[in-house]
């Protein structure tokens, strides 16, 4: 049986982020490929992490800086490697590389953090274009972090369309190189009845809120749009969910102003199912939105931003109808009460939001797509590298330079503990 080795950045909890739900579809995919999985992680345990025993995946604590994470990595010996973020790439590529140097290496972008952090750069700039950031923002020293990584792997897994064409356009990535594997889901609905406009009142909100475009997007709708709404319907309530609330969001709460910060929870489609709009007003970020997709799952017609909206919809002038993405507050604030106030229209996005995720993020499509993908490269994997000369060039250069920055830091903590430094 084939191996699969996944470094996570943090462990999986589908029900905080976008990211954790994404993992778990990975793992199910390679397990219908036949893979044995093995998931490790030099992060702390969360209470809210996925039990991944119970969905026959071996858990291991791996350490950072530390030549205990050869012996371990030689002795799995594993197939294949997916690094879950750019920066586990950086930390354990060069690893991989010297103890395993046949195994198929995949870096999971989840999404270009480069360009995520860019767009917060260009609005805080107060650049007009924040889709695609001047250059002078764009080519930032995590986006030659993030491009190197993706360069060094064989196969970089990319959410969307947008950000694959990106990649190829902007920084010349080789497409041989780059897979568009999106959100894989095997319900395109709910799993549960429905309700009607009539049986639904109130908007809705959520996200995690260690997620800076989540918290950003709470505090727009607080401080510029959710004024502009209650002063059209002074009886609605914005219901805000997210994840590890801090502080300063839960004391955004105000029952007179209908603004509730509800916090965590523990059924996000049943709070999204409930509402009659979703407001999503992302000013950055990358990559796909998960309160979109389910939003697209329980039909609750959505309020976005062209940012928040990306990669979802695609070109189908159809299911673009399921969600009216605006731009400044007045505008987003009178598509958020028409949709809450006009009926047929909210039936006709409820309709179109009932075909996102067939013919977008059907699971069985993806997933195949997947599998082949993976498959024909680990085929021809020397001459699969051969053609990534960028590939080989940053592999020789970087990994050098991560490998003596990584002993140096094992060898400090060991004399720091009282150990003199491995052999």
């Amino acid at each position: 049986m084939k191996t699969l080795l996944v470094i996570g950045y943090v462990w999986p909890e589908p029900k905080s982020s976008a990211a954790g739900s994404r993992m778990l579809q990975l793992l199910k995919a390679f397990q219908q490929q036949g893979y044995r999985i093995v998931y490790a992680s030099p992060a702390e345990e969360s209470d809210h992490a996925e039990d991944l025993a119970g969905l026959d995946v071996r858990a291991e604590k791996i350490e950072l800086n530390s030549s205990s994470f050869d012996e371990f990595i030689a002795r799995l010996n594993p197939q294949v490697v997916m690094f879950d973020r750019f920066m586990m790439e950086e930390q354990f590529g060069w690893r991989v590389e010297k103890h395993c140097p046949d195994a198929l290496r995949i870096l999971d972008s989840e999404d270009l953090h480069f360009l995520r952090h860019a767009r917060h750069a260009a609005i805080k700039a107060g650049e007009q274009n924040v889709t695609v950031p001047a250059n002078h923002i764009l080519f930032s020293d995590m986006a030659k972090r993030e491009i190197a990584a993706i360069l060094r792997c064989d196969i970089t897994l990319t959410i969307s369309e947008f950000e694959m064409a990106l990649l190829q356009q902007q920084f010349n990535v080789p497409a041989e190189i780059l897979h568009y594997c999106p959100f894989m889901l095997n319900q395109d609905k709910a799993p549960f009845e429905l309700q009607s406009y009539e049986q639904r009142q109130h908007f809705v909100s959520i996200g995690n809120f260690r997620h800076e475009p989540n918290w950003d997007a709470v505090r727009y709708l607080k401080e510029s749009i959710w004024p502009l709404i209650r002063a059209q319907l002074p009886q609605a309530e914005l219901h805000v969910y997210g994840a590890y609330p801090p502080k300063k969001a839960t004391q955004l709460h105000n029952e007179k102003q209908g603004f509730l910060v509800k916090g965590w929870a523990d059924d996000a489609l049943a709070v999204v199912a409930d509402a009659r709009v979703m407001l999503a007003p992302i000013r950055f970020g990358a990559g796909l939105k998960g309160k979109l997709i389910d939003a697209a799952l329980c039909q609750t017609p959505a309020v976005t931003t062209g940012i928040g909206a990306e990669g979802i919809y695609g070109d189908d002038h159809q299911l673009e109808k399921a969600a009216i993405v605006t731009g400044s507050p007045q505008e987003f604030a009178e598509a958020a009460v028409e949709l809450h106030r006009n009926q047929p229209k909210w039936q006709q996005a409820a309709d179109a939001a009932a075909n996102v995720i067939g013919q977008r993020f059907a699971y069985a499509e993806h997933q195949q797509t997947l599998s082949q993908k993976v498959e024909q490269v680990l085929a021809q994997l020397q001459q699969h590298r051969l053609n990534n000369f960028y590939g080989s060039m940053m592999r020789h250069h970087s990994l050098k330079s991560s490998q003596y920055m990584s002993q140096w830091i094992e060898a400090k903590n060991q004399l720091q503990n009282g150990s003199g430094p491995s052999q």
